[in-house]
C-alpha cells in the first residue's frame, strides 16, 4: 500500500499515478481519476489565494476527502475490501458504458459517501457549523469547473446532448445527476453524522454506504428500456481509448 497523502500535493501526485495506470490498461476508472484531479487542482489554487475562511482547515479537509477515494482504490487493486459504493464502479472499469456512466459512478461514490464522512471528521460535533461557509464556497469554484467539464466531454460523447433530451421526461440518477444538490446532501449527511456517537456514526456510514452502492447499480444498469437503448447507442459512437479521452478533455 503506498504512503497516505498528506497534502494537496501528494494527493495530486497520487491522482497522476491513478490515470498513469489506467491509461496503461485502458480502464474507464482514469476518467473519474482525471476529472477528479482537475478539481482537486482548482481547489488547491483556491486555498493558495487564500479564498477561504480557513483556508489551513480546508487544505485538512481535501487531503482527508481525497484520501477516501485514494484508500478505496488500492485497497481495491489489492483485493481488500472497500466501501460498497466504490466496488460497483471499479468492478465496472472495463465495461463499455458511457464515458458519462463512468464518471457519474465515481462522483456518486465520493460525493454522496466520502464527502460527508470527511467534513464531519474535519469538524467534529458542534465545530461542524463553523465549517459550512467554506464547504458551499466550493460549490461556486466548482460551477464554471462542471460546465467547461460538460462541454469537453461533448468531443468523445457526440450523442451525449440525448440525455438532456431525455432530462425532462425522467427522474433518473444519470440524466438528472446535479453536484451542487449533491453536495447539498452530503452537508446533511455530514451533520448528521457530527451529532451521533461512534457507534451511530459507523451505523449511519455503512446504511449509507449500502444505499449509495445501490444508486451507483442503477447507474451502471438503469432500468427502462428506452434509456439503456439510448446509452447503448450514445456509447457506440463514443471515444473507447481512455488516452484519448483524458487528452480531449486536456484541450482548452
Amino acid at each position: 500500500m503506498q504512503i497516505k497523502a498528506q497534502t494537496i500535493d501528494q494527493v495530486i501526485e497520487q491522482l497522476d499515478k491513478i490515470i498513469e495506470q489506467t491509461v496503461q490498461e485502458n480502464n474507464y476508472l482514469g476518467i473519474f481519476a482525471y476529472v477528479y484531479r482537475r478539481t482537486t487542482a482548482q481547489i488547491r489554487q483556491a486555498i493558495t489565494d487564500k479564498q477561504f475562511e480557513n483556508n489551513e482547515r480546508m487544505e485538512k479537509m481535501d487531503v482527508n476527502f481525497a484520501g477516501k477515494y485514494l484508500d478505496a482504490y488500492q485497497k481495491f487493486n489489492h483485493n481488500e475490501d472497500c466501501p460498497e459504493s466504490w466496488s460497483v464502479p471499479f468492478k465496472a472499469r472495463n465495461e463499455k458504458l458511457t464515458i458519462i456512466q463512468h464518471l457519474l459512478m465515481g462522483m456518486n461514490a465520493h460525493i454522496n459517501l466520502d464527502l460527508g464522512v470527511a467534513a464531519s471528521e474535519t469538524a467534529p460535533g458542534e465545530t461542524i457549523h463553523e465549517l459550512e461557509n467554506d464547504f458551499m464556497k466550493v460549490n461556486d469554484i466548482l460551477d464554471s469547473l462542471t460546465e467547461e467539464m460538460e462541454k469537453r466531454i461533448g468531443r468523445v460523447s457526440r450523442w451525449m446532448f440525448l440525455l438532456g433530451w431525455i432530462g425532462g421526461k425522467t427522474d433518473d440518477a444519470i440524466v438528472n445527476f446535479s453536484i451542487r444538490k449533491a453536495r447539498d446532501e452530503a452537508w446533511e449527511f455530514a451533520c448528521k453524522l457530527s451529532s451521533l456517537d461512534e457507534a451511530g456514526k459507523l451505523a449511519k456510514i455503512e446504511t449509507t454506504d449500502s444505499i449509495i452502492a445501490s444508486l451507483a447499480g442503477i447507474i451502471r444498469h438503469p432500468p427502462g428500456i428506452i434509456l439503456r437503448s439510448i446509452l447503448k447507442f450514445i456509447s457506440r459512437f463514443e471515444e473507447k481509448q481512455v488516452r484519448k479521452i483524458i487528452e480531449e478533455l486536456e484541450k482548452q
